[in-house]
């Protein structure tokens, strides 16, 4: 079985992300797509960070009933922060039954250097890399496990989200219908 890692901090979960999962899981040869909390992502600034388990909750209300999707809590029993080479290497010890596939943007994509172990990862790991505004993707010719899919591109951020509930803005549609009554947990 074939699982796509879907990381992120889904601070909040949008339908940027439900969209781009969709279009992943029906279109690359991915048996389920995990959504993957990340608690703390090294590279980003914790501050308007919500509580891990409010994120997982509205993960996990968010893709209630889609068959092939599940939230995951996988990296709050790791040690943090949390790295991705990490944590894909414990998923592989714990499920040998998985083939794990990474899911990143473009714009991860041209600042893998930065991250842990990153060469390692590359050669461990496929990866499936979507675009993003203003990211040309290049993948050496080595790198033959690192694929660059034309999903649709949806400039939606939770940054965006976030700010526009704090000025009240009406974005509804924006928010995945099932958790747009908890807009009140994310307000920073």
């Amino acid at each position: 079985m074939t699982v796509g890692i879907f990381p992120g901090s889904f601070n909040p979960i949008h339908i940027g992300h439900l969209a781009l999962a969709n279009w992943i899981r029906e279109f690359c040869d991915i048996d389920e797509l995990w959504f993957l909390v990340s608690p703390q992502n090294p590279l980003k600034d914790e501050s308007g960070l919500m509580d891990e388990n409010k994120r997982l909750s509205m993960v996990e209300v968010s893709i209630d009933g889609y068959p092939g999707f599940k939230a995951s809590d996988f990296e709050f029993k790791l040690p943090r922060p949390s790295y991705t080479i990490t944590t894909l290497r414990e998923l592989r010890k714990q499920f040998p039954d998985k083939t794990f596939r990474l899911i990143m943007g473009a714009d991860n994509w041209n600042k893998i250097s930065c991250w842990k172990n990153h060469k390692e990862l590359i050669n461990e790991f496929p990866i499936i890399i979507y675009p993003r505004k203003g990211h040309e993707v290049t993948i050496p010719e080595e790198y033959t496990n690192i694929k660059k899919v034309e999903a649709p591109l949806l400039e939606i951020s939770s940054t965006f989200i976030r700010q526009a509930i704090h000025e009240g803005k009406d974005i509804r549609f924006f928010l995945p219908e099932r958790i747009r009554d908890m807009q009140h947990i994310f307000i920073p």
